[in-house]
Formats: C-alpha cells, sequence, structure tokens
C-alpha cells in the first residue's frame, strides 16, 4: 500500500533549493501580505498521516462539502511533480502530485464524495494558477482539500513565489471558502492556512538553542520561516503540525516568541482542528479525531537570555481533544459534554529525560511533552513537574505547573484527556 505524502517524522526536501529562495526573499514581516476577508466557510486542518479508515475526519469534510452532493477539489502542489518522481511509472511507490491527486481523489468518493477531481497545479503545471479552465474547474466545486509534502511549493505555485500575490486558482478557492466552502488540509496541507510567519522547518532542541530565521533552510532541523507567511485562512495563530510525533511544542513556543504572536494551534497527526466561520467574530473552533490539538498561549510570556541560553516562563498550555471546543476571541475552552472533571490518584509523575522526542534518541517515546503534562493532571501528589530535553549543552528543563485556574477532564474520570490552562516554563541550563 502507497503511504500517502506528509506521514513521515522528517521529511527531507530535495531538489527545491532554488524554488524555496525564491519565496524567502521577500521583504521583512508581514510586509505586502494580502489580508484575507471573512469567511462563511469553514477549514478542517489535520496535523498529518491522516489514515485512510478516519471516517470522522473524511466524513466531516465530505458533509461540510454538501454530502452525497460533495465535488472535492484536491490539491497536491506540495508535492514533488511528476518529473521529478523515479517511481512515476509505478502506482504503488510513486509520491508524486499527480500520483497523490489520485489516490485522495479516490479515497473522497470511496467516504461518500460525488465527486473528486485533481486540480492540476503543481511545479510542472505552475502556469495553471493562472487558467481560466483550471478557475472554472474550481468554480465547480463545494470543497478543496490540500495534501502533504512541502509548503513552500505551495508558496511557489499559488502564491507568485516571492510576490506573494493570489493567483487565479487561489483567489477563486478564497472566494468560495467566503461563499460557504470547506478547505481542508493535512500536514503542508494544514500549515498553509497559516498567515504570517508561517513555519519552513526545525526541531525543537535546536530551535530552543539557536532561536528562529526568516527563509528556508536545507538543514531540517534549524527552525525556519516565512515572514509573508502562507494563504491567511486563519489568523488567530501560528499553526504547527505533526506535534506530538514529532516534539513540536518547543520550536513552535520559540518560534511565537521570536515573531510576536501570543498564540500557537498545534496539531497532532490523524486529528483536526475545525474552524468555522475563520476570520469573522463568529469564528468557532473545534477538534476532531484520536489524538488532539494544543493551544500556547504565549500572552503574559516572558523571555530572556542568560550565559545558559534562552528561558521563557509564563506561558499557558491547553490540550484539546475530540468534542472539545475552543473560543478564541474569548481564550476559553470548553470540554466536550460528554466529559468529566478528572479524578487523581496518588501516582507520581515519571521521570522524562527527552521531553521533545529527539531524533537522536533511538529510545525516545512520542507524545512526551503531553504525556508529562496529562501525568502532573492525573496526580494529587505534586503541583509541579519537569522534563528535559535529550540532548545537553545546554539542557533545557521544562516546568509544567498547575496553577489555580487549571482543570483536567477525562471521558471515564480516570484517564486525563483535555488540559486547559496549565502552565509552562522552559529553562536552560
Amino acid at each position: 500500500m502507497r503511504i500517502p505524502p506528509g506521514t513521515g517524522r522528517r521529511a527531507i526536501l530535495a531538489g527545491t533549493t532554488l524554488l524555496v529562495l525564491a519565496c524567502t526573499t521577500a521583504p521583512s514581516a508581514h510586509a505586502g501580505h494580502r489580508a484575507s476577508p471573512p469567511h462563511r466557510g469553514s477549514l478542517v486542518l489535520v496535523g498529518g498521516a491522516l489514515k485512510e479508515d478516519n471516517t470522522q475526519v473524511y466524513g466531516e469534510i465530505f458533509r461540510r462539502a454538501g454530502g452525497s452532493d460533495a465535488r472535492i477539489g484536491v490539491i497536491t502542489a506540495a508535492s514533488i511533480p511528476q518529473s521529478q518522481d523515479p517511481d512515476a511509472g509505478d502506482p504503488d511507490r510513486c509520491s508524486n502530485s499527480a500520483c497523490n491527486g489520485d489516490y485522495y481523489s479516490s479515497l473522497f468518493t470511496k467516504h461518500g464524495a460525488a465527486d473528486a477531481q485533481w486540480i492540476p497545479v503543481d511545479l510542472d503545471h505552475i502556469d495553471n494558477a493562472d487558467s481560466d479552465a483550471v478557475v472554472a474547474q474550481v468554480n465547480s466545486m463545494t470543497g478543496f482539500f490540500f495534501g502533504g509534502g512541502d509548503q513552500a511549493r505551495y508558496l511557489t505555485t499559488l502564491l507568485h513565489g516571492a510576490a506573494h500575490t493570489d493567483s487565479k486558482v487561489l483567489a477563486a478557492i478564497r472566494a468560495k471558502l467566503a461563499q460557504g466552502a470547506v478547505v481542508a488540509g493535512s500536514s503542508a496541507g494544514a500549515q498553509i492556512a497559516s498567515g504570517p510567519d508561517m513555519v519552513s522547518g526545525g526541531d525543537s532542541y535546536q530551535a530552543l538553542r539557536d532561536g528562529s530565521t526568516p527563509g528556508y533552510f536545507e538543514d531540517p532541523t534549524r527552525l525556519g520561516y516565512f515572514p509573508d507567511g502562507g494563504f491567511g485562512f486563519l489568523r488567530t495563530g501560528l499553526v504547527d503540525t505533526h506535534t506530538g510525533t514529532s516534539g513540536r511544542e518547543g520550536r513552535a513556543l520559540r518560534l511565537a516568541a521570536d515573531t510576536g504572536h501570543d498564540r500557537v494551534y498545534t496539531l497532532d497527526e490523524n486529528t483536526a482542528l475545525i474552524v468555522d466561520r475563520p476570520g469573522t467574530d463568529g469564528e468557532a473552533l473545534s477538534v476532531l479525531g484520536p489524538a488532539g490539538v494544543g493551544v500556547l498561549d504565549l500572552r503574559d510570556a516572558r523571555t530572556r537570555t542568560t550565559t545558559a541560553g534562552w528561558n521563557l516562563d509564563r506561558a499557558g498550555y491547553t490540550y484539546l481533544t475530540d468534542g472539545d471546543r475552543y473560543d478564541a476571541r474569548h481564550w476559553t475552552a470548553l470540554p466536550a459534554r460528554t466529559k468529566h472533571r478528572l479524578t487523581p490518584t496518588d501516582a507520581p509523575v515519571p521521570a522524562n529525560s527527552d521531553v521533545f522526542y529527539s531524533a537522536a534518541n533511538p529510545a525516545g517515546v512520542p507524545y512526551s511533552f503531553r504525556s508529562t503534562a496529562r501525568a502532573l493532571a492525573s496526580t494529587r501528589v505534586q503541583r509541579t513537574a519537569t522534563a528535559s530535553t535529550y540532548e545537553a549543552g545546554p539542557r533545557f528543563t521544562v516546568t509544567f505547573a498547575k496553577k489555580s485556574r487549571f482543570t483536567a477532564w477525562s471521558g471515564d474520570g480516570t484517564q486525563a484527556q483535555t488540559l486547559i490552562d496549565m502552565d509552562i516554563a522552559v529553562a536552560s541550563r
């Protein structure tokens, strides 16, 4: 079975240097970024690795696109084009834009859509982004799905690269969203919904140690970002993906702090952040799927750099799971009605010496940051817990704390699922 794009822990992106450099020569942060109008439609943003049998998420996209009348336009321009895929002729091994377009189209029809079609825009067909015929195809759709890969390719193909202006196809999709269509995406397809300062790569330890730099870098551990951002569909916070399986909470905190953002949505794999009416006063968010979505709150956060390194305190951490809602305007999380306040036990919090699931640690465990937070929520004998990075020189320690406003919620009363308003601090030593 062919693996869809965006499922790996870390993608080493080959053959993209020239196209990405074209995208990263834009002027300073936020300059010239096109403001996105308010939308009557909705976003379904998946943290990557969307499984074929995830009937919850596929069904939600299908339902929002019109149910049995749904017509889904599939955009896979973040994938390499056929001309760069050595396995282009093998349907079981190929992983190019056309092949991935067929893959997702077949999945949407399998899950009940009346029709699903590949929108033929990619690095081999950049001119199609301004084709009136392709715009007509877009206008016949009731929903859209952006596949994974490298979000820089979306900038090149649909935002005219360094010009960062809407192609005709993107303008048509933007208009459909404003009129009520659903726009979904997974991995890079979710990341591209971001506004200014969209992340382009990086690992948590190197991010905390070295900070962020505008641009895209061949070194996948270096924290980079695109100042002009992505499509700007979601602007109430930065977006990061593959969070728990790649330990990206650290890089999300550092990027937000460096660029002046006060909120980050950290999306876990195979799980969707649903945004109704994005960009309006009635914007409403909810979570759907087996994992969750983190919300990092930096409104009161403070940073300082000492001789040991970078430090942060007074950040907040909320982790939302299936059925939970979030009011971005009022910074309020609402657990699903089926959940109950957690009953804590006397179990201590286990030691954690790899809080960001380092790629250098063969014995590392995914969802490590979340695991320590949940363990602290589940015990009555500790109000704080610490976990450290696997790497040293400096070593970073994360302190989790239950302050007066903290609450934890569970489906059965005993297992922590939803966490609301836990305090987070990062210290170097």
